[in-house]
């Protein structure tokens, strides 16, 4: 018995030091509330990217990327020191684009300092200085479009964009209470880890959607196709010299810019990965909706992800029949990126399932073991 009771004390201290103390439950508040904060910093900077994404599509559409020729003034004026009396046209465009970009970026100086000093974990600490990384490579990007004048540069800038923009989502998720709650949620993990890999493929799909769609907006002032949902009367086109001669004459009449197979195939590209996201979105649909998932954030953001390819689709073929109306095009940008940052909060909320509940009692019996193994 006495054996017994010695054997048993290192069991009893392990579980006592989780007896908190008071200054120890005042420090998990502060910590909390500090958190807190975190998250909804983070969660305001991702916003505020999504406005930025918005307001460049808004820029690229009415065809103003170059109504301010200088950077980093606007026409000789230092950026935030430019009269607001010369707003007008497509200055206006550009020059909130500019000022919205600089907003992001020292909003992201925040963020990364922030989750520098209160952040334990070291992978978000490193997040955080990859993102203020890729707002700066952003911003001379931008930059470098207005002075060399490249379109090829523009389409990066694009997509380094949307990058951003993913990568915020994931430090808003693991900022957030959700982030804890989930990690002690119960699922069978078959479903979790069929559901990523629907879900990561589906997301990169996304992207390179998004990538396509920059292009054709960089690559060509109009659209290359300008019917749907045929294209030029036909599901493929089949852009023989002749049909192309054809095609170009007609267009001539319309007094739209020429076209070449390049600009066409793009565009059918672009029809084919909706088709191919389209599939990807349900199929997480359904997934998300299995036994065992259906009480789970996944299910929500799923039924979500699908009310967004919805309009997706439905801005894409209204982009076509309003000749490529600025706001419809920035609208279908901006759900696009919405769809992105969905796919991402998706495949991250799936990997953190897959890893298995982290419980409570799981941490003590570790405690505990190394405690035995330590007497």
């Amino acid at each position: 018995m006495f054996r017994s009771a010695l054997h048993d004390r290192p069991i009893a201290f392990a579980y006592l030091r989780y007896v908190p103390e008071p200054t120890s439950i005042h420090a998990k508040v502060r910590d909390r509330r500090s958190r807190r904060w975190l998250h909804r910093f983070a969660f305001f900077t991702a916003i505020a990217t999504l406005f930025l994404i918005c307001s460049g599509g808004m820029v690229t559409s009415k065809g103003v990327g170059l109504a301010v020729p200088d950077w980093p003034t606007t026409f000789g004026y230092n950026m935030f020191l430019f009269p607001v009396s010369r707003w007008v046209g497509g200055i206006f465009f550009e020059h909130v684009h500019r000022l919205v970009a600089s907003s992001v970026g020292i909003l992201t100086i925040i963020l990364t300092l922030w989750l520098w000093f209160g952040e334990s974990r070291r992978w978000l600490r490193n997040l955080g200085w990859a993102v203020l990384a890729l707002v700066i490579l952003q911003g001379l990007l931008g930059g470098l479009r207005v002075t060399l004048l490249k379109d090829e540069i523009g389409v990066f800038h694009a997509c380094l964009a949307q990058m951003f923009f993913g990568l915020l989502i994931v430090i808003t998720l693991a900022t957030s209470r959700l982030w804890q709650r989930i990690s002690v949620a119960a699922v069978p993990l078959g479903p979790v880890r069929t559901l990523v890999r629907i879900a990561i493929f589906t997301t990169a799909v996304i992207y390179l959607q998004l990538a396509l769609g920059a292009t054709m907006r960089h690559e060509h002032r109009d659209l290359a196709i300008v019917d749907f949902p045929t294209a030029y009367g036909q599901i493929i086109p089949m852009l023989t010299t002749a049909k192309l001669a054809e095609i170009n004459t007609w267009r001539e009449t319309q007094a739209l810019s020429e076209v070449t197979p390049f600009h066409i195939w793009l565009q059918m590209a672009h029809r084919f990965l909706a088709l191919v996201v389209a599939a990807g979105v349900v199929a997480c649909l359904f997934r998300a909706r299995a036994s065992g998932l259906r009480g789970t954030p996944l299910a929500r953001l799923s039924d979500a992800w699908f009310l967004l390819l919805a309009s997706q689709i439905t801005l894409g073929a209204w982009v076509i029949w309003s000749n490529k109306a600025a706001d419809i095009a920035t609208a279908h940008v901006a759900i696009g990126a919405t769809m992105l940052g969905l796919g991402v909060a998706i495949a991250t909320l799936c990997l953190r399932l897959s890893q298995g509940p982290i419980t409570v009692s799981t941490r003590l019996n570790s405690l505990v073991s190394e405690e035995l193994h330590a007497s």
